[in-house]
């Protein structure tokens, strides 16, 4: 089976976050890969239907959306939320990752475009990340999440 080919949605303030998941890719001690069809630069562009028509065309090349959820990534509209729209209109397996610890979909940070429509949710850990994009695959609705055993049964406390 080829790495999974990814698309990561996140808030420019979560910058950060999607740095450590490409850290942790390159850390030889961590078990974590995927492809990245995240943009590998900068648009140099105010033209916002230049940017999403790029974005699409990265998204198209996924099989699988994880959006990094934090402080205010609800409240992002003009990109984080449509490109959910988009992976889920193209038929993307989407992973929520919360960057606040939280186990499952989070009412307070969670754009409702996630809401109930058979995507997973997990805490920001490789571990988890890298069993989800291994073993999960969307469902027709509901918010779903794995079991505390698992986190467990994996070594994350």
């Amino acid at each position: 089976m080829g790495l999974p080919r990814t698309f990561i949605g996140f808030s420019s303030t979560d910058i950060h976050y999607y740095r450590l998941m490409q850290a942790w890719k390159q850390n030889e001690r961590i078990d974590f890969n995927f492809t990245d069809c995240q943009l590998h630069s900068e648009i140099d562009s105010e033209n916002e239907a230049y940017i999403k028509r790029r974005c699409r065309e990265r998204i198209n090349m996924a099989g699988y959306y994880i959006m990094l959820i934090g402080e205010d990534t609800r409240y992002k509209h003009k990109y984080v939320r449509w490109e959910a729209e988009v992976a889920k209109e193209k038929g993307c397996t989407i992973i929520g990752v919360n960057l606040n610890k939280s186990r499952s979909f989070d009412n307070e940070r969670t754009p409702a475009v996630l809401k109930n429509i058979g995507a997973v949710f997990v805490t920001l850990h490789p571990k988890i990340i890298k069993y989800a994009l291994e073993n999960y695959k969307m469902k027709d609705s509901g918010d779903y999440v794995y079991k505390d055993s698992l986190y467990q049964e994996l070594g994350i406390v």
